[in-house]
This record gives structure tokens, C-alpha cells and sequence, in this order.
């Protein structure tokens, strides 16, 4: 609020607000300047109203005016002031209640002034409190700042290589879109071929239906003929089961005389056994009398060989004695043998 406004200008603007034909009031002179407190402007209006009256006084002196006129003038200027009196008392009232309360507004504001200033003193120390905490939160957030850019670096690499890894995933489903209309091509030529070869077995299989009907026509006509000849063979084995009959009972016989001949066959047995284990005795017999054979040839050819070495020895004797032992000699080896 503006303080100290001085009084030729709230007198000044009064009477510009009079001169408009408007009643001064502290509102209307505060318009007027545009500045000024309503207690400033309010006492120094009181002035003015007083002065007012004092300068009406001296502006009734008419110089030039008839004296009948002049006191018309002036009892009407009187009756005017005292109206204007009137007016500018209960003006003066209404101002001062007025600034009555203003004054009691301007206390009330006072108080709240002074609570804004407590709270302001309090919310300065929260603030202060909150200014350490944020400059606190701040560094935690310059840390927290740094590790987000770090981990956007890593981001911005790791989508750098997800890019790259995105560019060869495109190029494998292309080739992999290439290779399934490939496929797709090839489904298609199958399945046509499929459908042929269905045709061609379904035609296959009607051909072997009625190949298999005339089939079993042929079938039907040997079956007739098969059960003839298993009735004719039903027919044999019935005078083959009677024959076996009889040929059992014809073995019923033959083991009963089986039986009857076992103790001649055991008898018989026993003689073999005898028989063998003389053959055996017979041929370790001869067994050792070829050894002795054998041993005794051995000393016949040592004896025709002494005999040889002899004749030798005793050629220079003479001739007839050479002549005699041959004849010996050959004697003697058939013998030997």
C-alpha cells in the first residue's frame, strides 16, 4: 500500500470528482490518483469537506451583480452549502464507518499477515529442510542419473545388436517365406499327384474286386469239388479207422507174443555179451602174439645179418662153403617169415 500521498493532490482529485458532479468519497478520489490508502485519502478528504465551506465563504463577494442578486445568490449558496453540509456529514459518517472497518479489516489482515509470516517462517524452515532433502535427492538422482545413462548406453547397444539380430531374423523369414511357397508349390504337386495315384489305385482295386468276383466264382465251383472229394476222403478215412482198428488189435497180439519171447531175447543178449567179451579176450591175444612175431622177426634179421657178416668173413676160406650157406641162409629166412 502507498503511504504518505500528498494532500494538494487528494484536494486536487476531489475536486475533479466534484466538478464531474459526483460526491467525493474515498473510493472515487482513491480512482481518481489511482493510488493512496483509504485511511490516508479518508482523513485529508475530512479536510477538504472543511476547507470547502470556507471557500464557498469567499466566492460569494459578486463583484458587478446587483445587491438584491447578490444576496439571492448567496442565500442560495448558503442553503446550498448547508445542504452540501448536510450531505458531506453524513458522507463524513458513512466514511468513517467506513474506515472504521477498514480499520478493523486492516487488523484482521494484520493477524493473518502476521500467521502468513509464522506459517511462511515455518514453511521457510520446511522449505529449507526440503531443499537439503532435495539437493540430497538430487545427488541421489545425478547417481541414479549416470546409472540410467549408462544403462541406456548398454540399451542403445543391446538394440543396436537386436537390429542387427532383427535384419538377419527379416532376411531368414524371407528365405523361410521363399522356402514355404516352395513347399506350399510343392504340397500342391504332391496332393495332385496323390490324387492320381488315388484314382489309379481305386481304379486298381475295382479291376481286382471284380477279378476276385470271377475269382470266387472259379473258387465256389472248386469248393463243390473239394467237398466231393472230403466226403470221398471222409469216406477212406472211416475204412482206414477200421483197418486200424484191426491193426490194433493184430499189435495187441504181436506185444503179447513180444512179450512172451523176452526171456529167450534176454537169454540171447547174455550169450552175445559172453560171446564179445571172449572176442575181446581172442583179440588181446592176438594182439600179443603179433608183438611177439614182430620181436621175433626183429632178431631173424639180426641173425641173417650176423649171418651175412660171418660169410664174409670166412669167402677167402673157399668157395664150397659159400656155396652151402646160402641155401641155409634162405631156409632160415622162410622160416623167419
Amino acid at each position: 500500500m502507498a503511504v504518505g500521498v500528498p494532500e494538494n493532490e487528494v484536494f486536487a482529485a476531489a475536486d475533479a470528482v466534484l466538478a464531474r458532479g459526483e460526491r467525493p468519497t474515498v473510493e472515487r478520489v482513491r480512482l481518481e490518483l489511482g493510488r493512496g490508502s483509504p485511511a490516508r485519502v479518508g482523513a485529508l478528504l475530512d479536510q477538504w469537506w472543511e476547507q470547502l465551506a470556507g471557500r464557498l465563504r469567499g466566492e460569494t463577494r459578486l463583484p458587478g451583480l446587483p445587491a438584491e442578486v447578490a444576496q439571492a445568490f448567496v442565500a442560495v449558496w448558503q442553503q446550498a452549502t448547508l445542504l452540501a453540509q448536510a450531505v458531506a456529514e453524513q458522507a463524513l459518517a458513512a466514511q468513517r464507518q467506513v474506515l472504521v472497518d477498514e480499520r478493523a479489516q486492516l487488523a484482521v489482515e494484520q493477524e493473518q499477515l502476521r500467521l502468513e509470516a509464522a506459517r511462511a517462517r515455518q514453511q521457510t524452515t520446511e522449505a529449507v529442510a526440503a531443499r537439503q532433502a532435495s539437493e540430497t535427492r538430487l545427488g541421489d538422482l545425478e547417481q541414479l542419473l549416470e546409472q540410467r545413462l549408462v544403462q541406456i548406453d548398454d540399451l542403445r547397444q543391446q538394440r543396436e545388436q537386436q537390429g542387427s539380430q532383427l535384419d538377419e531374423a527379416r532376411q531368414d523369414a524371407a528365405a523361410l517365406r521363399q522356402q514355404l511357397q516352395d513347399t506350399q508349390v510343392l504340397a500342391e504337386q504332391l496332393r495332385l499327384e496323390q490324387e492320381r495315384y488315388t484314382q489309379e489305385v481305386e481304379n486298381r482295386a475295382f479291376r481286382e474286386i471284380d477279378r476276385a468276383r470271377e475269382e470266387t466264382k472259379g473258387l465256389a465251383a472248386q469248393l463243390k469239388e473239394t467237398n466231393a472229394r472230403l466226403q470221398l476222403a471222409h469216406q477212406a478215412l472211416q475204412t482206414s479207422q477200421t483197418a486200424l482198428t484191426d491193426a490194433r488189435e493184430q499189435g495187441a497180439e504181436t506185444r503179447a507174443q513180444a512179450a512172451a519171447l523176452r526171456p529167450q531175447v534176454e537169454q540171447w543178449r547174455q550169450a552175445a555179451a559172453q560171446a564179445e567179451e571172449q572176442l575181446q579176450a581172442v583179440q588181446q591175444r592176438l594182439l600179443v602174439t603179433q608183438a611177439e612175431l614182430g620181436t621175433a622177426r626183429e632178431h631173424a634179421a639180426a641173425a641173417q645179418a650176423r649171418a651175412e657178416t660171418l660169410e664174409q668173413h670166412v669167402k677167402p676160406q673157399g668157395v664150397t662153403a659159400v656155396n652151402e650157406r646160402p641155401p641155409r641162409a634162405r631156409k632160415t629166412h622162410s622160416k623167419d617169415r
